[in-house]
């Protein structure tokens, strides 16, 4: 199995458990002040992973890029405001559904990528891009 396939399946293992953990963390709670505590635990185990594996010292050539600074501060904008809006969704509407319409993240993130990159996709990519959507718009709709 290459590796990125292998990251790409724990990420979307990962992500799973977010929706069910989000689901029960943010149960009467404030869905911003939630968030904002799970970005600083987020923070602390990044952190913590960055000493671990020894990049510390790649930090300072990651702040001096400004244009690489400025999209990944854009990137965690654009992140913080999805798992912001995500858990207010949670918090009203069920795992089964919104979890379905959060992954249209992947129709979003292809459409931008052939607009914004020139990228391209084959015929069957582009069937199976327009089956993410139905399915996902499905399993929200028709609970």
């Amino acid at each position: 199995m290459s590796s990125w396939l292998f990251y790409a399946l724990l990420s979307a293992l990962c992500a799973a458990f977010v929706s069910i953990f989000g689901k029960v963390g943010v149960a009467g709670l404030d869905t911003s002040a939630a968030t904002a505590v799970r970005s600083v635990i987020m923070s602390v185990f990044l952190a913590g992973v960055v000493l671990a594996e020894g990049h510390a010292a790649d930090l300072p050539s990651v702040l001096a890029d400004r244009k690489a600074l400025l999209f990944v501060a854009l990137s965690g904008i654009a992140g913080a405001l999805s798992w912001l809006f995500y858990f207010m969704a949670l918090k009203d509407g069920s795992v089964t559904q919104v979890a379905p319409i959060d992954k249209l993240s992947v129709v979003f993130a292809v459409v931008l990528a052939l607009v914004i990159f020139g990228e391209r996709v084959s015929f069957m990519h582009g069937i199976a891009i327009a089956m993410i959507a139905a399915g996902g718009l499905m399993l929200a709709i028709f609970p």
